[in-house]
């Protein structure tokens, strides 16, 4: 008597890893099982991690920044508040020398600033926490935009979009143009306030 695996040959989900892998090029396994469980997929991730070997689907190392490919559907022009969100990143240093950073968070319809967090540490599970306790405060957006960043695409804003239902868009690397109104606040920002202000620590 020996023992028989009863493993199923996964055809359909290994041919949706494949198809999410080759959209979102700089994912590895755990943000597909995300992807995967959000559409219905219900995975171990040890026989997801199997799959994705099997399959060649190991992300290449690198040099340099690390960028996640985006999505590339049309973005539409916002009517009403809370239709899109846009978010980055704004960097300066305080007078001692140390950097730190500024989350920013516009409302694309009406242009509203909705949030400024500044840290000298902004991960990906407290950019989650930050659009949390905005959201408590003012709705659920439909979408939410930014660029492909390591905080905007961790395994915590992944998760923060899947139990908020929220649509994120990334925009395509290396083309800020497609978050322009973040992009201009951005620059008005820096005008008016980073660059005519000493901060002390």
């Amino acid at each position: 008597m020996r023992y028989q695996a009863l493993r199923t040959d996964d055809v359909a989900l290994r041919e949706r890893m494949k198809a999410i892998a080759h959209e979102r090029r700089r994912f590895g396994y755990r943000r597909l099982h995300v992807l995967l469980r959000r559409e219905g997929h219900l995975v171990n991730h040890k026989r997801l991690f199997r799959i994705y070997r099997e399959e060649q689907l190991t992300v290449r190392r690198r040099g340099g920044r690390k960028r996640a490919m985006g999505t590339r559907a049309p973005m539409l022009i916002p009517m009403l508040p809370n239709d899109r969100w846009s978010l980055d990143f704004v960097s300066d240093q305080l007078t001692d020398g140390r950097r730190f950073r500024v989350l920013t968070v516009v409302d694309d319809c009406t242009r509203e600033c909705l949030a400024l967090v500044a840290d000298t540490s902004l991960s990906g599970l407290r950019v989650a926490r930050e659009l949390e306790a905005l959201i408590a405060g003012r709705g659920r957006p439909r979408m939410i935009v930014s660029d492909n960043g390591t905080e905007f695409t961790s395994n915590a804003i992944l998760g923060f979009a899947d139990r908020q239902r929220i649509d994120w868009h990334y925009i395509a690397p290396g083309k800020p143009i497609q978050n322009a109104f973040i992009e201009s606040f951005n620059g008005r920002l820096r005008d008016e306030l980073l660059n005519e202000t000493l901060f002390h620590r």
